[in-house]
């Protein structure tokens, strides 16, 4: 099989040849530039560092790199993956700990008396890094927080320019390599944790007590949705196998709200966009979700979710025995490598290999598998980790189901 065979066996529950490898795929499953340079410097690769994604410092992840781990997937992301900066003009940079990086030309923060960096857009500030941090905070306050008038919220639709760069870059994916496509094009905003970005608690408030305002909000953002999957897929066609939308439901302990709220409030307008996907494409849906949403899961499978990412096994209700016994004919798991907030920063290369043998040899028996790191590889993190955790992932033989 190549790459995109084994990432097709694997999403449609068959059992692939190994076990399909996702590294920097998504802006998820990705890697923390500081700690990417020095995986680099392990492996004896000289090149640049680019930084792609500004908000979370994420790194370009290079085909020597992927060659290296196996890795079966890469992504087609707009040509402004954060901040409305678009990826090209490239220039150096350094991070706060002195990694060199290359970033985007337009990319101009401004740094405060106090050491921390800011953005600013339109005379306003639209994100912060602290002195000698490693991501940027949004500072914004989005539709829901704000309580925006329903009429005012208005998100562009996907432009023509855009659209053409979606048509040449998944033309150019498709024929000129053989890794699994996926693409992220969910709602304008995160129709539950999104829309209150800066004013989560306004927003947590707003759902709780205003039922009509939320779902008059969420209706019309999701014409806005359908409105540019319709031009997406008119660009990309067939060539992408898997769409990618993000939403935070869960805490370390437990869902934001209750399966009750979720299934009124917010699942009805989500389904309304999986079902025009899954009617009018044959691309697998990939929900990226954090948490404890184990009371959630039954309710995302008839939402439409046919992936969920990033499995948090280490979150409450999240064991892996558990959700691959439950779910595991229904939903493809993506990721559930290991505990990436303790193991994987804190251990030792020998408990990351262990870890990781033990939950491939849980999740995948008879496919729906795709192995990768519980969101994404933080700054910090001993190269020497990352190494073992994916070349156990690669050692592990596919378990028949």
């Amino acid at each position: 099989m190549n790459s995109r065979e084994r990432v097709l066996a694997a999403i449609n529950h068959r059992q692939p040849d190994r076990l399909p490898i996702d590294l920097g795929g998504t802006r998820q499953s990705g890697i923390a530039a500081s700690t990417y340079h020095r995986l680099k410097q392990c492996l004896g690769i000289d090149s640049p560092t680019r930084v792609y994604d500004l908000y979370q410092v994420l790194a370009e992840v290079e085909r020597p790199v992927m060659d290296r781990f196996g890795a079966d997937v890469v992504g087609l992301n707009r040509p402004e993956v954060a901040f409305g900066i678009c990826n090209e003009r490239w220039k150096p940079w350094r991070l706060f700990d002195g990694t060199p990086v290359e970033v985007p030309g337009d990319f101009l923060p401004e740094t405060e008396p106090n050491g921390d960096l800011i953005l600013i857009q339109n005379e306003q500030p639209i994100a912060r890094m602290p002195k000698d941090g490693f991501y940027f905070d949004r500072l914004e306050v989005y539709p829901g927080g704000a309580h925006t008038p329903i009429e005012e919220v208005n998100p562009p639709l996907l432009s023509d320019e855009v659209c053409q760069h979606y048509r040449l870059q998944s033309q150019a994916l498709y024929q000129n390599t053989d890794f699994a496509i996926i693409a992220p094009m969910g709602p304008p905003y995160e129709l539950f944790y999104g829309l209150g970005t800066g004013g989560f608690t306004e927003w947590m408030i707003t759902l709780a007590t205003e039922p009509d305002y939320v779902n008059g909000l969420l209706e019309k953002l999701v014409d806005i949705w359908l409105q540019n999957l319709k031009r997406f897929v008119d660009a990309v066609g067939d060539r992408v196998q898997i769409l990618q939308f993000n939403d935070d439901f869960g805490t370390q302990n437990a869902p934001f709200i209750s399966p009750k709220m979720f299934r009124e409030l917010i699942m009805p307008h989500y389904q309304r966009g999986l079902d025009w996907i899954h009617r009018n494409t044959q691309m697998k849906v990939f929900l990226h979700c954090d948490g404890a949403i184990y009371p959630l899961i039954e309710s995302l499978i008839e939402m439409g979710v046919d992936i969920l990412n990033p499995v948090q096994t280490s979150a409450v209700g999240m064991d892996a025995r558990r959700l691959k016994d439950e779910f595991g004919d229904r939903l493809v798991f993506w990721g559930g490598s290991l505990d990436c907030q303790k193991t994987l920063p804190f251990g030792t290369p020998e408990e990351v290999a262990h870890e990781v043998e033990e939950h491939v040899r849980i999740f995948s028996p008879g496919g729906g598998y795709v192995f990768t790191s519980v969101h994404n590889i933080q700054a910090k993190v001993p190269p020497e980790n990352v190494i073992a955790m994916f070349d156990t992932a690669r050692r592990c033989e596919v378990v028949p189901a």
